[in-house]
This record gives structure tokens, sequence and C-alpha cells, in this order.
């Protein structure tokens, strides 16, 4: 099969579009055709060889697959070739005392698909028949690709940890982002007023057409300051963060009493300062969110395919392409996800 693959790690030169083994379904395995993957932060991540996801080499990136049913392996109940699915990305043991309590992102063998396996920047993947999930009927691949990861992460975020409720005022950094864009809808779907930041112009008006209420250039005004004005000095209840130091600070002077940053990630680095005075005198809550769980997706699956949810697709590469994709993602000039195709 043709995949994109790199041997060493390194900078997105090290990616090459090769010949590569086809895998082959194992006892409560199935391999997916490939129709469409899309790319996330961590594919960067794992391509440098950061140490977290012991990457074997040469290792196959990608998280984040729709495509069909090829092949099952002996033992396989409840999946039939020819199937369209999603895989969901987060891989867990099902038998620990977190997954059987239903925390399985909480699981000690917890990986993430396509970072501590070979993923899905390939036209076949193989992965554990119990991560494939049934895609709902009018739903393209690409679509499908395009919301497993960002919005399981921003559900369990808002939903699961911060508990975000009808009224409450939600901050969302990097509303042009996969995770930021799938925020802004979560919010509003549940009642929140939403205030989003983003770089330009346009991908201000982009969040606008999700459903942000009120828009924040953040390269022309400090968005502290602009949350001050927007709700009178109060501040907002949350605060959904995942830039890390480049924000974290402004994150908690934007906060009101009583109100929460939940984190999921720090794409500009991992160390923040915090001046612990606004911790202790708000009465401020700071809570880390680990991607999601199985049932979590689920849900966010028959939303998606209620058409409640839209994922966003900034644009759509070949898969030979995927070093200009993952430029295209670098080059922050993007708004939602962007995918590659088989």
């Amino acid at each position: 099969m043709k995949a994109v693959r790199f041997h060493q790690f390194g900078e997105v030169d090290t990616l090459v579009y090769e010949e590569a083994p086809t895998p082959k379904a194992g006892p409560g395995e199935a391999v997916v055709q490939v129709k469409a993957c899309a790319l996330n932060h961590l594919d960067l991540w794992v391509r440098q060889g950061i140490p977290a996801y012991r990457t074997q080499l040469p290792h196959i990136p990608g998280s984040d697959v729709a495509g069909i049913v090829a092949e099952v392996g002996p033992a396989v109940e409840g999946i039939s070739v020819g199937q369209r699915v999603i895989i969901a990305p987060g891989l867990s043991c099902f038998r620990c005392p977190d997954c059987l309590s239903g925390r399985d992102n909480l699981c000690d063998r917890y990986r993430i698909f396509g970072a501590g396996t070979d993923g899905g920047y390939a036209e076949f993947a193989k992965a554990p028949s119990m991560n494939l999930l049934p895609l709902p009927e009018g739903i393209s691949f690409e679509e499908a690709a395009a919301f497993p990861l960002t919005f399981l992460t921003a559900w369990h975020m808002l939903i699961t940890r911060a508990a975000l409720r009808p009224g409450q005022d939600l901050l969302v950094l990097a509303g042009g982002s996969g995770v930021g864009s799938a925020a802004i809808q979560i919010g509003k779907l549940v009642g929140a007023r939403v205030m989003a930041t983003a770089s330009t112009p346009k991908k201000l008006e982009q969040a606008r057409q999700l459903g942000a209420d009120l828009l924040i250039n953040y390269a022309e005004r400090d968005f502290a300051r602009e949350v001050a004005k927007m709700t009178q000095g109060r501040g907002v209840d949350v605060v959904f963060e995942h830039v890390g130091p480049a924000t974290f600070g402004q994150s908690v002077v934007s906060l009101a009493k009583n109100g929460t940053i939940v984190t999921c990630g720090a794409t500009t680095g991992p160390t923040a300062e915090l001046d612990l005075r606004y911790l202790f005198s708000k009465d401020l809550s700071i809570l880390g969110a680990r991607m999601g769980t199985r049932a979590e997706l689920l849900e966010i699956t028959k939303l998606v395919g209620q058409h409640k949810l839209k994922p966003i697709i900034d644009s759509v590469y070949p898969l030979s392409k995927a070093r200009e994709a993952q430029e295209k993602m670098l080059s922050r000039d993007l708004f939602g996800k962007v995918l590659l195709t088989p």
C-alpha cells in the first residue's frame, strides 16, 4: 500500500510517501480502508520525536481516521466488511479499574492511535475492533475524520471537566483551531455566551458564523483587557485554554470570581508562570483534561449525525502531499481541520 512514513525524527522533510506493508488483522482487530485522515498538532510532536509517545521507526502518523472496513480478524463481533466507520483515537485496555469505571482516558495503558501505533496517513490502517464506531448516515468521510480527536477533547474539557452551564460566559482561545472551532459550537449548544479570540478578521468572521457572540483579535488587542470591557469588569466563568505560556497569564486574569481554566495542551511550551494571588483571592480552579472517554465520543458522534455539531474543514490534500498539509497547519493560516485523502 501507499503510506506516508518517517524513518527518523525531525522536520517536515522527514515525511516520505512510499510503499509500506499492508496491515493484516489479527485476533480482535480490523483493517480499515482509509478514506480520510485529519491532521492534528500531535502529528507534529510525534514526528519531532517527543519521548512520551515511544514511537517506533519507521512510523505512520495520523490519529483521526474514517473509512470502510476491509478485513476483520478472528474473534471480532459486531463489525463487518464494507461497513463505514471511524476509528476512536483513544486506545485503552478496558480491563483496569479506570476503564471499568468509565474513565478509560485515564487507563495506565492509554495510548493515542497514530502516536503509539501506526496511524492513518496510509491507504489502510489497523485498529482494535472495539475502536471502530459506525459512521452515521449523511456524514461524509471527510466530515467524519474532522471531528473525533478535537471534538472529544473539547467536549471532555467543557462538559465533563468544567461543567459549563447555560448562561455562563465562556472564553475560547484560538477559535480558528480545530479544537477551538469545536469548543465554540459546544459552548453554544450548552447555551453559554461565547467569546472567541483569533488573529485575523477572516478567522473572527468564521468564528462568528459558528456562533461566537463576541470576538477579540488577539494580534491587535490584549484579550484580558477586552474580556474585562465586555463583561463590565466581571470576567468569564470558563476559559478554554490550550495555548500554554503565551496566553496562560492573561487567561487567569480573564476569569471571574469562582472561575475555571480548563486546559488540554501547551502548543507554545510546557511551562507557564502563575500568580498564586489570583488563584486564592478569586477562588479559582485550574483543571486538566486528557482527551476524553469512549462514552463521550459516542455522544458526540450522535450529535454530529443529528447535525447539532458540525466538523469544520479548512482544506483537503491528497496523501502524497502530506508535507504540504503539515506545512499548512504550521503556517496557522487555517480555520478548522486539514485533511489527507488517499
